[in-house]
């Protein structure tokens, strides 16, 4: 009986297109890593499922080709819907040429649902059951090739992917079959497939990756010291690629028919698939000549021929080409990076074959960039060279690479404040710890609210999970001790603890998040916690000073209620409940050097009170106790 063997591999699950590679022996040329072809001799497999009434499943070319004439059963560029809640996937209708049906609860008659639905012939489909059709055909092309089980894959993902879109990315290969060795992110990947980590390239330095697919655009700074690669900074678009220059070049075309009036154009799905699928193909060609004509194909039978020049399509995408470059300069600033300490640039993407993106690369980072691996291959490959060293199937196995958390991990303090435990661009794995302590006396309980951001509130920043933490020992307010641990593994993917130290309770909670974040909310909530920098900081100040007003005033009552009558001096309760009374005025207001003032004042006029009930502690402590019982 024939044993197939098992093999590991690397897929870049892309959102225009997908590959897959592997590691194999190359006739006594060691192991080299490559791109598997399907039996036609493809390598890249478009990222588009085609659903048919019988419930099959059509994936890559074939269903490309039916993209025009089956717009709302053709599932493209689902990647941009991988790890978004309902009503994010719902805001999107009327701009998507497939229907949606905003929940897996609407589809089924009921209230509620955590994962959006494309309305397909074969049924109600999510993101992640679409990519798994992708991941499942990659996955017979690697056995049917090699002759081998394929279990076992590194699956890389954006940089900026968030917990909910890369759990959606490992949720879609479990449906396919596959064991998810490692999420790599797709800038590390291409950076190892040039071999950058090797000493005979480059033993230390900085090296840059830019990638720009069909729907995202990520920029990586990564340090290179004696083969380790450390990521620096990462920063980017997840909503920004070649679908996008696609789409303004599409707009131009409509615009020039209209205004020759030699066709009739309406905004139907089909329409809409038939100006997309010319605009590529214009600006596939545009790539290598300066000038071309084309003849573009609408259904219905009607046609016109379309010239557009280089120059034209460089004055439509300048815009988007704009926000390219300020993200490539904000990410060298937060790397700490000036241009010239950059020692390569690689590209990654098929949109990397435009001239203008070759420009904007060398003009921003003083370099020509490395271009001598396809950019549509070269993130499978470094894939398949993680895969290979984590099975021991290749001889760079003492590869190390560090990614970052791309936004910081916290816990949401009194006052609606965020602490910061594992801050932006921290190498993962990574595991940070800190201590908090109770508000109340008394309290038993305390609630862990897990946020990820930059802002200095609750409120501008995203919920990621909230769980309680039960049994602490009734205390006086800070004296217990809850010690919160965030752990990010390799794939980005967090959980956190609270512990109480003095009697062990703990609670915790495994970051699973209903899927995920907005397009662009990464990179919006950094560009915020830049612009309001200053304003965040006041805000913070007046919520700090106002927990610890409402701490003084606390406890304050706390003792009055407990031994005032006994205490205070005659008199002396008038002066401290004048004294209250602004503090709780300067509270109603935004000012909060007013408030520290009146906390001031508060502790000034409570000063004799305090001492008197700490001496008579202090007594009541002693009485009746030998001095040497203190040694």
């Amino acid at each position: 009986m024939h044993r197939r063997a098992r093999r590991a591999a690397g897929i870049d699950l892309g959102t225009t297109n997908s590959l897959v590679a592997v590691v194999r022996d190359a006739s006594g040329n060691g192991a080299l890593p490559d791109t598997l072809p399907d039996k036609r001799g493809r390598h890249v497999l478009p990222s588009v499922v085609r659903y048919l009434d019988n419930g099959d499943a059509v994936v890559g070319d074939a269903a490309q080709d039916a993209a025009v004439g089956d717009p709302l059963n053709t599932i493209a560029s689902v990647k941009r819907l991988m790890g978004r809640r309902p009503e994010e996937v719902a805001a999107l209708r009327g701009k998507l040429p497939w229907r949606l049906v905003s929940t897996q609860g609407e589809a089924r008659g009921e209230t509620e649902s955590a994962v959006a639905r494309i309305d397909t012939a074969a049924g109600p489909k999510t993101a992640v059951e679409v990519s798994s059709e992708i991941l499942r055909t990659l996955r017979r092309r690697v056995e049917d090739t090699l002759d081998a089980t394929l279990d076992s894959v590194v699956i890389t993902v954006p940089a900026y992917f968030d917990d909910a879109q890369r759990q959606a990315t490992k949720d879609a290969a479990k449906l396919a079959g596959l064991d998810v060795l490692r999420l790599m992110n797709e800038p590390t990947a291409a950076a190892v497939a040039y071999g950058l980590d090797r000493p005979d390239h480059v033993e230390e330095g900085v090296i840059v990756v830019f990638d720009l697919g069909g729907g995202t655009f990520d920029v990586s700074v990564l340090k290179l010291d004696k083969g380790v690669f450390r990521v620096l900074a990462t920063g980017g678009d997840t909503a920004l690629g070649g679908d996008d220059f696609d789409r303004l070049i599409a707009e131009h075309l409509m615009r020039k028919a209209k205004d020759r009036g030699e066709v009739a154009l309406d905004d139907s799905p089909e329409t809409l698939r038939a100006l997309l699928r010319a605009a590529r193909e214009f600006k596939e060609a545009l790539s290598e000549l300066p000038e071309t004509t084309q003849r573009i194909e609408l259904p219905g039978g009607q046609s016109w021929e379309q010239s557009l020049t280089r120059e034209t399509m460089n004055a439509l995408i300048e815009p988007l080409m704009n926000q390219v470059a300020a993200v490539c300069r904000e990410t060298l600033h937060d790397a700490g990076v000036a241009p010239d300490e950059v020692a390569e640039a690689v590209l990654v993407g098929g949109s990397t074959r435009m001239p203008c993106v070759r420009e904007c690369v060398e003009e921003v980072f003083g370099r020509k960039p490395l271009t001598s691996l396809d950019p549509d291959r070269v993130v499978a490959i470094g894939a398949a060279i993680q895969a290979g060293a984590l099975v021991g199937a290749a001889p760079r196995d003492d590869m190390l690479l560090l990614d970052v958390v791309p936004l910081s991990l916290g816990i949401e303090t009194m006052g609606g404040l965020v602490e910061k435990i594992i801050p932006r661009n921290t190498a993962i794995p990574v595991s940070r710890a800190q201590e908090f302590t109770t508000f109340k006396d008394g309290q038993t309980g305390l609630s862990v609210h897990v946020v990820q951001g930059e802002r200095e509130l609750v409120s501008e920043c995203r919920s990621l999970a909230r769980f309680e933490l039960k049994g602490i020992p009734p205390m006086t307010a800070g004296a217990a001790r809850v010690r919160v641990t965030f752990r990010v593994d390799a794939d980005g993917l967090l959980m956190v603890e609270a512990e109480e130290t003095t009697r062990g309770v703990k609670a915790g909670v495994e970051v699973r998040p209903s899927y995920g974040l907005s397009d662009g909310e990464i990179e919006a909530m950094l560009r915020d916690s830049m612009a309001h920098a200053s304003d965040d900081l006041v805000a913070r100040r007046l919520k700090e000073r106002e927990v610890e007003a409402r701490r003084v005033i606390e406890a304050l009552d706390s003792a009055l209620a407990a031994d005032g009558d006994e205490l205070l001096e005659p008199g002396e309760a008038d002066v401290i409940q004048r004294a209250r009374d602004r503090l709780q005025s300067a509270l109603d207001g935004d000012d909060a050097d007013a408030i520290a003032a009146a906390i001031k004042a508060l502790e000034q006029a409570s000063e004799a009170y305090v001492a008197r009930r700490m001496n008579r502690g202090v007594e009541r402590a002693v009485r009746g106790r030998k001095v040497g019982e203190f040694n």
